[in-house]
This record gives structure tokens, sequence and C-alpha cells, in this order.
């Protein structure tokens, strides 16, 4: 039997009561000091049997390390090929930390504020969620490439965004309300994104409260997960966790387009050789040399790039088009990293910088960043360029 109800404390405190055990899920907004109190408050009330917070391991050494962007070691995340997530991470940081500024609370701070409580009353903790880096990994493969497109555009333009947060605003954006809105239009925009983001976790939450020890469970989580959680304690399915920590593999279709432009383009050289000729055939293998080295290179230049950057742009990218196993951006990003490494000063300011246009050209560590995606940028150019003409020159 499961029994629901809104108890003693305010609306943001939802109590079930499911197979003898009681839940009390405690639904915050992530940039509320009343919300950082309330935590407090209800930890040291109820002294549960176990605290679950809505955090992973890395997300939890985030939150509490000063200093992790200090930490941050940009050629290890380079050879995993992990630019983008951080991008992703740096995106999000900066945006958050511009709320904090704000609203005088930091991101995040009622989490903090329930492992601290939690400590202080010797309460075991539970970190909850699912770890970051599959969420965004798992969240990215469910989109389409339009979709990723709209993503991506959406993110960047928010970063420079001028639009100053009025009070009215501001006092919005404390309201657990606003949040589950916010959940609700993004299902209506993307619903493969929410499904990954909002409706996994809720479900990877609330399983992980199951399976937690003891028959009281103060949960911390996002005001927008607390309905999906609910709903989820009140349903008798099991969640196979291991099922939903899975990173889907690339669809064979993007495999076959990785291979298949390396295999059409050595082909119709090949081709265009046996028909008419090695001058035609070097002919042809020049341009593609040129169609996508010299994008590639412009586009570190523009990031002004290390001179070696551009030049081993210039002769990475005819080179990583032909497979799909490495892009002409993390060439270049290593490259920039070696010849001009991040300096302390460039992590330890990296949240605010990433706000400024003209800092992405200013900070070392923005500097990779930007010659990462401005290379790679012109390289998907020149692929399109250098595969249209060479195709077209096969039947001509």
């Amino acid at each position: 039997m499961t029994e629901i109800k809104v108890n003693n404390y305010n609306e943001d405190v939802h109590y079930v009561n499911k197979d003898g055990r009681e839940y009390l899920i405690v639904g915050t907004a992530h940039i509320s000091r009343h919300s950082a109190d309330l935590v407090r408050e209800v930890i040291e009330k109820e002294k549960p049997d176990v605290v679950c917070v809505e955090l992973d391991e890395k997300r939890m050494q985030a939150l509490s390390e000063k200093s992790r962007w200090e930490n941050l070691d940009i050629r290890k995340i380079i050879n995993e090929k992990q630019l983008s997530t951080l991008i992703v991470n740096l995106v999000l940081s900066s945006y958050q930390k511009k709320l904090g500024e704000k609203l005088g609370v930091m991101p995040g701070t009622e989490l903090l504020e329930a492992v601290q409580t939690a400590k202080q009353n010797n309460i075991p903790i539970e970190l909850c969620d699912r770890e970051v880096r599959i969420t965004l990994r798992r969240a990215w493969h469910s989109m389409g490439f339009w979709q990723k497109m709209k993503l991506v555009a959406g993110g960047f333009g928010g970063i420079f965004e001028k639009q100053e947060l009025t009070e009215e605003k501001l006092a919005e954006l404390r309201s657990k309300d606003v949040l589950s809105e916010m959940m609700d239009e993004l299902g209506k925009a993307m619903p493969v994104l929410k499904q990954v983001i909002i409706d996994e976790r809720d479900q990877y939450l609330a399983e992980k409260m199951k399976l937690s020890t003891g028959n009281k469970i103060v949960s911390v989580v996002g005001a927008g997960h607390a309905r999906g959680i609910i709903k989820a304690l009140e349903s008798n399915k099991q969640i196979d966790l291991k099922e939903i920590e899975v990173i889907p593999k690339p669809s064979p279709v993007v495999k076959i387009i990785g291979w298949g432009i390396p295999v059409i383009i050595v082909g119709s050289i090949l081709f265009i050789g046996y028909n008419k000729g090695l001058t035609e055939a070097g002919d042809n293998a020049l341009f593609w040399i040129l169609a996508n080295g010299i994008p590639s290179a412009i586009g570190a230049l523009i990031a002004l790039a290390h001179p070696l950057t551009i030049l081993a742009s210039f002769f990475a990218a005819p080179i990583t088009s032909l497979t799909p196993l490495i892009g002409a951006g993390y060439v270049a990003a290593f490259v920039q990293a070696y010849f001009q490494p991040p300096l302390v000063k460039d992590f330890q300011n990296v949240a605010d910088n990433t706000r400024k246009f003209s800092m992405w050209w200013k900070n070392k560590l923005l500097k990779v960043l930007l010659v990462f995606i401005l290379a790679s940028l012109g390289s998907v150019l020149g692929t399109y360029v250098g595969l249209v003409e060479i195709v077209k020159n096969v039947f001509n």
C-alpha cells in the first residue's frame, strides 16, 4: 500500500509510505538559500536512517572542491575525446555561476547542505544520481543531427545573452513551479531529450532510494524530479539500473557514413586514375588536401591559434577526414594545448570567462576549446566540398 501526502513542513516536502518504509522527498530549487535551510531542518528533525542526494561521485567532487577546474588535465581530456562533454559542462557551470551571483547562493548549495548535515548527525549518505557523463552521452546519442545543432546553437546563444535578470525573474527562479514548467516545456520541445535527462533519472533516483538501507529515507532532489520520483515509488515495477547506465553505441548508419565517405573518396580518386590517368587523379587528390586543409587551418587561424597548430590543422584535416576514429579538431586542440598550455589563472577564471565572448580568445583553456570547434567545423566544410567535387569529376 502507498500513502502520499504533503507533510507538516511545506509543499516542497512530500511524504510517501510504501511497503512499510517512509520516504521524505525534499524538492529543492538548486539556486535557493531557502531550500538549503529547509534541507537542514528536515534532516535534523526527522533523523532518517539514510539521506539520499541527487548527486553522483563526480558532481559531488565538483561541488565540494573549489579548485576543480585547476585540477583539470586538458591533455587527458583530449586523449579521451571528451572535449564536447567539457564544453557542455563549462556552459552549464557558467550559467549556474551567473545565477548564483544574482541570487546570492551558488547552485547545488542545498545538496552540499544535505551532505554536511547528514555527516554532522552521523547519518549515512547515498549518492543516488546517475553519473553525469552517462546522462550527457545518452542524451547526445538520443538526438538526431538537427536536434543536436539546435541544442548547440541554443547553448552558445545563451552563454553570451546580455539579458538582465530582474527581481521578478529571480523570484520566479526560486520557485519550484518554474522548474516543473521548464521540464514540461522541455518535454514538448525535445521529447527524446526529456526522456533521458528527466524521466530516466526520476526512475534511477527512485530505484536507488528503494535500494538504500533503513526504513526512513530523506531524499534531497531538484523540485522538478519530485513528481516523477513519487510516481516511480508508487509503481511496483523494478528498474534495471544497468540498462539505463549503458551508453548507446553509435547507429550503424553513422558508422556506414563515417567509413563510407573515405571509401567513396579513395575509390573515386582510384577510378579517376584508372580512367583518366595519374595526372587527373593527382589533381583530385591535391584538391582534397586543399579543400580540407585550408578551411580547417582558417578555423584555427580565426581562433588565433599557435602557428604550429594552424599548420597541424592544415595537414591533419585531409587525413582525419578519411577516418572516423579521430577528427582534425582533436589534433589541433592537442597541439594547441602542447604549445600554449593553459595557466592556473585560466582554469581559475574559466567559469566567468566562458560568458565573455572576447575571453574565448584570451583564456588559454577556452582557446583550446575554440580551436577544437573551429578546426572541426572547417574540416567538416572541407569534407563536404571535396566530396562533391571529386564525385562530380568521376562522371565528367
